[in-house]
This record gives structure tokens, sequence and C-alpha cells, in this order.
């Protein structure tokens, strides 16, 4: 197939790449004149484990390319797959800007019957009108334009095997024309057993927030019990083990820790949250997941805060991790942003470390922070334990999880870990000499 991806984020990049490495000859377009010319040059302009060897398969194999120029797209194209970011605005709803100026430009282009795909997360209704804007722009001609709704259920970290293996492919469509098209597109995807499952395009893509929500609900609901657990003198891992082997429960988003991240959950459960206020419906459980982790991303600092009574000015803070999760470098909405915040402004330095996400940091913490070194992002995980007062674990990845006691008693002033993440022991952490707090944790 002759295929056009319009944008270079995690989904489209991931999607362009896979489809590509099947066989297909696939053109990535994107204004962003800096990831493009990345993306010429072989690099990667995001971290994705596995993504870096595709993408430079299929480019010297000569499948995909990538261009700023709409009129590069092929007159064979046979469909068009738009993955535009759509991030939620401050009211809630979907911010469609980048969405709409790649359908405006993809419309000027088009001189045949099209398939538009919409793999990026949009409220209900949103393929609908893309048909309608695209048909506007053409003046009503004589073309056929067809359209479908293909969210994406990607997870940035395992992205390239969420692709490559998915649980189920959600397709919404509106005829059999469109059926037939994405039955062969993935069917490479598709060969162990039949994991498509066609639907009504409103149906997929109130799919994609539902899912989402439900991940969301539960890693909420966690969180809400862990904090109670502390309340009753409680071990919430043992809760939770408690309860995930039940096999309606299951043990999948059910660990305790400082709040999600990232642009997926967040946005789709806000987006939600409009999309029922838009029709007059509140929706309460949408409100309370909110709430809980907007509330839950502000743990780290009230425990940092009760340890040293209240009085963090002038205290160094160790800070394991920036990222919203382990592999990926992405920082938006992360936990270790609200903590950071809140550490500057009580007078705290900060001594960060992250294993991918260094370069991201500087662009979402305030540069005079730097200038007067009231925060330093340091090369190892070590080097971030130098004097300090306290060690936050933010992210739990790898390298953390079983750290050399012995060398962060040689190298903290104040023996204090606070675990965002339930990785310690607390028992063992208490044995080697170290105050501890995790989540919904009891010693």
């Amino acid at each position: 197939m002759e295929i056009t991806v319009v944008g270079t984020n995690y989904v489209a990049l991931v999607s362009a790449a896979c489809f590509a490495d099947m066989g297909n000859r696939v053109l990535i377009l994107d204004d962003n004149v800096k990831r493009i010319d990345a993306l010429q040059q072989g690099q990667t302009p995001l971290y994705e484990p596995g993504l870096d060897g595709i993408l430079n398969d299929n480019i010297q194999a000569g499948r995909l390319s990538f261009s700023q120029d709409y009129s590069q797209i092929s007159k064979d194209c046979q469909l068009f797959y738009i993955a535009a970011e759509t991030p939620s605005a401050r009211d809630g709803s979907a911010d469609l800007t980048q969405l709409w100026l790649a359908v405006d430009q993809l419309s000027e282009h088009i001189k045949h019957d099209t398939l538009i795909v919409t793999a990026s997360t949009v409220p209900v209704g949103t393929s609908e009108l893309i048909k309608q804007r695209v048909l506007n722009q053409l003046n009503n001609s004589s073309f056929n334009i067809d359209i479908v709704a293909n969210p994406q259920f990607l997870k940035e970290g395992t992205a390239v095997d969420d692709f490559n293996r998915p649980d189920r492919i959600i397709i919404g469509i509106e005829n059999d024309k469109s059926r037939r098209i994405m039955s062969e597109l993935y069917k490479p995807f598709s060969r162990s057993f039949d994991k498509l499952m066609f639907m009504g395009i409103r149906d997929a893509e109130l799919t994609k927030y539902a899912a989402n929500a439900m991940l969301a609900t539960k890693i909420s609901f966690m969180n809400e019990m862990a904090n109670l657990a502390e309340k009753l003198d409680v071990d919430i891992e043992h809760v939770r083990t408690g309860i995930g082997a039940d096999s309606r429960i299951g043990y999948a988003y059910i660990y305790p820790g400082c709040g999600y991240g990232g642009s997926f959950f967040p946005n789709d459960v806000k987006t939600l949250i409009n999309m029922g206020a838009e029709q007059g419906y509140q929706a309460n459980i949408l409100h309370a997941i909110d709430d809980r982790n907007e509330l839950q991303k502000e743990r780290l600092f009230e425990k940092l805060n009760t340890q040293f009574d209240g009085d963090l000015k002038g205290k160094t803070v160790a800070i394991w991790g920036l990222a919203f999760k382990p592999g990926t470098d992405d920082l938006r909405q992360a936990p270790s942003l609200v903590l950071i915040d809140s550490l500057l402004k009580a007078g705290a330095f900060i001594r960060a470390y992250d294993p991918v996400a260094m370069e991201n940091a500087k662009d979402h913490i305030g540069e005079q922070y730097f200038s007067d070194q009231q925060i330093i992002l340091v090369d190892h995980q070590y080097d971030a334990l130098k004097n300090a007062d306290a060690m936050v674990l933010v992210t739990e990845w790898k390298p953390f999880r079983q750290p050399d006691f012995n060398a962060m008693k040689r190298l903290m002033k104040n023996l204090v870990i606070i675990d965002g993440r339930n990785q310690y022991d607390p028992e063992t952490v208490k044995a080697e000499g170290f105050k501890y707090s995790g989540i919904g944790r009891t010693i």
C-alpha cells in the first residue's frame, strides 16, 4: 500500500515504521522542520525502545520517507493516516488545532477517491466532522471520501511491541469498502488470531477514551486505598496482592504510587469530563479520578514536608526519576514536575537524575532555577545523593531497584527515603538505618 502519515509523535512514528516494516511505502508529513530534518538523517526525535532500528531499516530500504511538503504525496496514495496531537485545553476540551491544520493541508492534495484514517484520540463525532470539512474544502467534488476511526492503544516505552502484537485493533467504519482496506492493512498484525474489531465510527472514538479512563480508574482507586491504609495502619501491599488474586480484578494497574502522568490518561479523563459537560451530564466518577490523581502528585512533597517539620528551606533533596514512567523521556504532566515546583517554592535545593529524560527536563523547568543552581541535573544516580537530606524515588527505572545502601549512606547527609513507587521493602530499608516512607506502607 501507499500510505501517507501525518504527524511525528509517538503514534505517528511507531505506526508509520511498523506499516513500512510490513512492506508498505509510507510518507510521513509534518510541519516541524527540526523533526523532519532529524528523521531524514535517521535520528529519532523521541525516546522509544526499538523504534530507531525499525525506522532506519525502512529508510534504507526505501519504504519510509519524510517531508514537510504536502505536494510530495504520491498520486497512488491509498490511505491518509492522521495522527496529529490532540492535547487537553485549559477547559478540559480536546485541542484539535493541529488536527484541523493537518486535515486542511491534506484536503488541498486529494486528487481521487480517498480513505482517511483518524488515529488521533478525538472526541466523539470528530471523524464525521473531518469528512464534512474535507468535502467542503473539495467543494463537494465527485471524489468519494471515506472516514475510519482507528484509535491506537500504545504505551510509551513498549509502543513498538504494542503495535506489532496488539490485544485488539479497534476500527470504526462506515462501509464495506473501508472494512476491506483496513482488513488488508492490518492482516500482518493479526495472524495468530483475528484481532480486528469493527464497529461504528463513534463507537470506536469513545472506546479509546473509555479504555484509558478505566485504567486511570484502577490507578486512582488504589491510590485512594493507599492513603486510607496509612490512616488505618495497614500495609497497602498486602491489600494489593489480596485483591489482585481475584481474577475479576487482576494485578495490572493496581500499584499505588505518586500519580499518573503522560499525555494519554490525564488528557483522556479530562476530555471525557468535558464531553459529558457539553451534553449536560455530570461525570462524577471521572471527576473523582482526576481529582485524586492531581492530589496524589502532591503526596511526595507532603511526606517530605512532614519529615522535616514543615521546614525544607535550604534542604537538599535528591530525585531519582523525572519521566512520568520508565521507558520514556516524556515529562508531560509527570509527578516529578509537581514535586520540583513545590520544593523550589519551599526554598529547597534539588539534585536530580533520570536515565533518559534529562534534556526534556530542561524544557519543563524554569531556566532561572538552573542559573542559580537551585536545581542541578547530575550525570549519575549516585551523584544526586551528595549531601542530600532525603532521596525521593519518583520513577521506577530498573537501575534504581537494587541500590547500594552503603554508598547511599556514605553520600547522604540525612538517611531519608521517600518511596513514591513502593519499590523498596520497608523492613530492609529500616534495617539499613534509613527512615522510610512509601505510599500506604507500614513498618
